[in-house]
């Protein structure tokens, strides 16, 4: 039975930055504009390691523990003050040890509502230089995670304004979680939402049967619950066709502001094309992408199917 998505996650109190020194401008940027719409609080968090530090801070500063710690607040420092500027509720959070999991106990211990962090360009050869810590935290997180990819536009936050929200569904039972959750937050951003669906071509003759594309986007529909119907504009668009491909033309072609996203599937060797998927699109996306972990969907009530042969999609190099 399917549990509607917690409020906090289309409009949250509390924000946590995953930060890198230095912060990565775009990812903050979109984490203050959040902030600033739903009025919630900031936390700006850092997990380092001793040598890390040691490698950029004062060498004449003996890099105990707490010196560290200090070090890591004082660069971060600047970018707490232009959320405080704004009248946005900030503090900087610094722990040591390694980061996908100092992120995920924080989350476990505190109140946050959504995860912000950015993530690297592609390296040769499509290598998706996502990161192992992006990687860990969309997989497990037990809130939605935006990841704020290498190809979204620079600029302040004031240019992230949410109008457009493309929501990838499929026909797996997660979809229904997933189209809720971008219905409730595309009426928190007084946004249109345009349910999208690829259909592999190895897989049409199962998908259609005795049905058009056409009715099929006709149900769609059915996917967004009663109460938000009548609230937002609902479009749909089924393609036949590479999901990764597809979803990232319609990014472009929609002028999408957000992606919303299943993480279904999400393996930690990356190996099944579900998976490959919400790499491929993190990593050359034009706008933000919330993913929502198996751990997310479960407590929405959904349970995650096996990938059929033809889904798995091994991807050489990844991570």
């Amino acid at each position: 039975m399917a549990i509607p998505p917690k409020p906090g996650w289309s409009k949250p109190s509390t924000i946590l930055f995953a930060s890198e020194i230095p912060a990565n401008e775009k990812a903050f940027a979109f984490a203050l504009a959040q902030a600033v719409e739903f009025g919630a609080d900031l936390i700006i968090f850092h997990a380092y390691d001793s040598l890390g530090v040691a490698a950029w801070a004062d060498p004449a500063i003996e890099c105990d523990e707490y010196s560290a710690a200090r070090a890591v607040k004082i660069r971060l420092e600047p970018i707490a003050q232009r959320a405080r500027n704004l009248g946005i509720q900030c503090r900087i959070v610094v722990r040591l040890g390694w980061a996908a999991d100092q992120i995920l106990n924080f989350l476990r211990e505190r109140k946050v509502d959504r995860v912000v962090m950015g993530a690297h360009s592609p390296g040769p050869v499509g290598k998706l230089l996502v990161g192992s810590v992006a990687e860990a935290v969309l997989r497990t997180a037990n809130v939605p995670v935006c990841i704020v990819g290498p190809n979204v536009v620079e600029g302040t936050y004031r240019n992230f304004v949410t109008r457009k929200i493309l929501c990838d569904v499929s026909k797996q039972e997660g979809s229904r979680v997933v189209a809720h959750f971008g219905a409730e937050m595309a009426c928190r951003h007084n946004a249109s939402l345009i349910l999208h669906r690829v259909i592999p071509p190895q897989e049409r003759a199962e998908a259609l049967g005795d049905r058009t594309i056409d009715q099929i986007e006709a149900e769609l529909p059915s996917l967004v619950p009663v109460k938000f119907k009548h609230k937002i504009r609902v479009r749909t668009k089924v393609a036949l066709g590479d999901p990764t491909e597809e979803l990232l033309y319609q990014g472009r072609a929609q002028q999408a502001n957000l992606i919303v996203l299943g993480a279904q599937g999400a393996s930690h060797f990356a190996a099944i094309s579900r998976a490959g998927t919400v790499y491929k699109v993190l990593a050359y996306a034009q706008c933000p992408v919330i993913t929502m972990s198996p751990i997310v969907l479960a407590q929405c009530g959904a349970t995650e199917e096996k990938p059929r042969t033809s889904q798995v999609n091994y991807l050489a190099g990844v991570f």
